[in-house]
């Protein structure tokens, strides 16, 4: 009796805990799941804690305040975060500094890496005490990696020897000769078209006639640019002493991609590629960081939420490519980014509150005259950090004015009390159909080579 009794009780306790568990499955399965994050770590979140402490991080900044924040808030912008009358000085100043410290400026990601190999750029870690990156080098593409030639504003493909050169450019070749092919079809189907005798079929005439003309410009406008890229990589690997700096441009990438730190990217593989100048893209020079490090201490100590940084260095080359869809990036000759002293805080999950809090703070490191910033039109504060800690000469941010660009239409006035005034952001021009389909063709037929390098 005793031992059916016990069995029993086993057996009842083994049904409640059953139906105990099950309930906590259920009511596990209908807690809320946390949302997904708006971007996803940075690659030089390297191992899983890391990952975990940055997706914190992150949900941290974008957790909601239950009131406005970004442009929703209302926010003061203080004077000093705001347009000169003469727009161009913002960039001017920055010019001047660069000009001021005689700085080597990175063309493509290879001259990124000689600065960082010779200790002038440091990494920015993708979450610290204060502050995490957010999106920074977000906007890489996963292309294989570029030589870019400042003389002609173009791009040529490294690759590791001459025969794949060779290859690639029997690849354009048969691609040039494809579109021409193609062309010529849709021509010989322009002049099969027949006017039509009925009035009532005359319209529809025209808009067909109308297709395939437009066809046929765009696809030999898309065989000539091809051509054209062709024949400049070609007088670049055909000639000698251009043909050794590409492959020396080649070893540096390949030769840190091989061991970045202790990490190696996969650059056969788009996404190594991406992640490879992702990673790249997040330095910046000591003095900088410093600034960084300190409006983020004092932002978290009031908040409590780290200060997200969108951007750090850029290469010319990357910040011509961003200047196609951001308005706010520049397109100056000195971009601001290339010398490694400025940084963008993302402002759009903050309150009012923070906004103000955070501009007052970057006032005041621009009235010691520490830094040049300005609070840009699409959610962004751009910080801009002098690296001896002061503004640079005035005559000689008078004369970078004209490398800035020509004096525009004066702005509309304001009160003394707020003398600077926000640029407007241009939109940037759409490419045109012809050159959009010479690109893909160029990329589709470049081979990958052995090892190739935000």
């Amino acid at each position: 009796m005793t031992l059916r009794y016990r069995g029993s009780i086993h057996a009842l306790a083994a049904v409640l805990l059953g139906i105990g568990l099950g309930v906590a499955v259920i009511m596990w399965g209908d807690r809320p799941q946390p949302a997904e994050l708006a971007v996803p770590p940075p690659p030089n979140a390297l191992t899983p804690p890391v990952v975990r402490s940055w997706r914190e991080a992150a949900r941290r900044v974008e957790e909601s305040r239950g009131e406005p924040v970004g442009r929703a808030a209302a926010v003061l912008v203080p004077p000093e975060l705001r347009h000169y009358s003469d727009h161009r000085r913002f960039l001017a100043v920055q010019v001047a500094e660069s000009r001021a410290q005689d700085f080597e400026l990175p063309h493509d990601y290879a001259e990124l890496v000689q600065l960082i190999e010779r200790g002038q750029m440091v990494e920015m870690k993708p979450v610290g005490d204060d502050y995490i990156l957010y999106g920074v080098g977000a906007s890489v593409s996963d292309d294989p990696l570029t030589h870019y030639d400042e003389a002609t504003g173009t791009d040529i493909p490294l690759y590791e020897n001459y025969a794949d050169f060779q290859d690639a450019e029997a690849a354009m070749a048969e691609s040039i000769g494809e579109l021409k092919d193609k062309a010529a079809g849709v021509q010989q189907q322009l002049r099969a078209l027949r006017a039509p005798r009925l009035r009532k079929e005359r319209a529809a005439y025209l808009r067909r006639r109308k297709a395939l003309q437009a066809q046929v410009k765009g696809t030999q406008a898309a065989a000539a640019l091809l051509d054209k890229r062709r024949r400049r990589v070609a007088s670049f690997y055909e000639d000698y002493d251009k043909r050794r700096m590409l492959v020396a441009e080649y070893r540096v990438l390949a030769g840190k991609a091989a061991d970045f730190d202790g990490r190696s990217y996969d650059l056969r593989a788009a996404a190594g590629r991406a992640q490879f100048k992702a990673r790249l893209l997040s330095f910046i020079r000591p003095e900088a960081r410093d600034v960084l490090l300190e409006i983020a201490r004092v932002y978290h100590a009031k908040f409590g939420r780290p200060l997200p940084v969108t951007s750090l260095v850029r290469t010319e080359r990357y910040q011509q490519m961003l200047g196609e869809v951001n308005p706010n990036a520049t397109r100056i000759a000195t971009p601001p980014h290339t010398t490694g002293l400025a940084f963008d805080i993302y402002d759009r999950y903050m309150t009012g509150e923070e906004q103000n809090d955070l501009m007052r703070y970057v006032a005041r490191l621009e009235d010691e005259g520490r830094v040049e910033a300005l609070r840009e039109n699409r959610d962004h504060i751009h910080v801009f950090a002098f690296a001896e800690g002061r503004r640079p000469d005035e005559k000689l941010i008078a004369s970078s004015l004209e490398a800035v660009g020509p004096a525009g239409r004066p702005a509309a006035a304001r009160p003394a009390a707020t003398p600077r005034h926000r640029r407007v952001a241009v939109g940037a021009k759409a490419l045109r159909a012809g050159r959009q389909t010479a690109a893909r063709a160029s990329s589709r037929t470049r081979p990958v080579p052995g090892v190739r390098a935000r």
